[in-house]
Parts: C-alpha cells; structure tokens; sequence
C-alpha cells in the first residue's frame, strides 16, 4: 500500500510541472491563430483515414462474394 501510494504521489509532482507548461501553449497557439490550422489537418486526416476504410470495406466485401460465389 505504502509502495502504490508513493508512486501515485511521485507521479503527481512530475506531472505537474508538464500540466503547468501545456497549460501556456494554447493560448500562445490560439493568440497567432494556428489552432485553426491545426484542427484542419486533424480533421483532414481523420476524414481520410474514415474514407479509406470504407473503401477498404468495401472492396473486401466485394472480394468475399466473389470468394462465396466460386465455391
């Protein structure tokens, strides 16, 4: 219990200091306007990444009626 505890409390104070210097970036991001940015391309992955599957899908389904017909 000891051991656990004291993991838990060494884990809060170096992640402090991290939560602290995150805690300056958006505003610094948001104040040149790049957050914009950012979140686009984020966005422009994901979309792609969404599209991609699909396509994948349904490629696959088509492979597997023709898999299912020939037998």
């Amino acid at each position: 219990m000891k051991k656990t505890t004291l993991c838990l409390l060494a884990l809060q104070f170096l992640m402090f200091p991290i939560l602290n210097a995150q805690s300056a970036q958006p505003d610094f991001m948001r104040s040149i306007g790049k957050i914009y940015v950012v979140v686009a391309v984020i966005v422009a992955v994901f979309l792609g990444l969404v599209l991609f599957l699909i396509y994948l899908d349904k490629r696959l389904t088509k492979l597997e009626n023709q898999i299912n017909q020939h037998d």
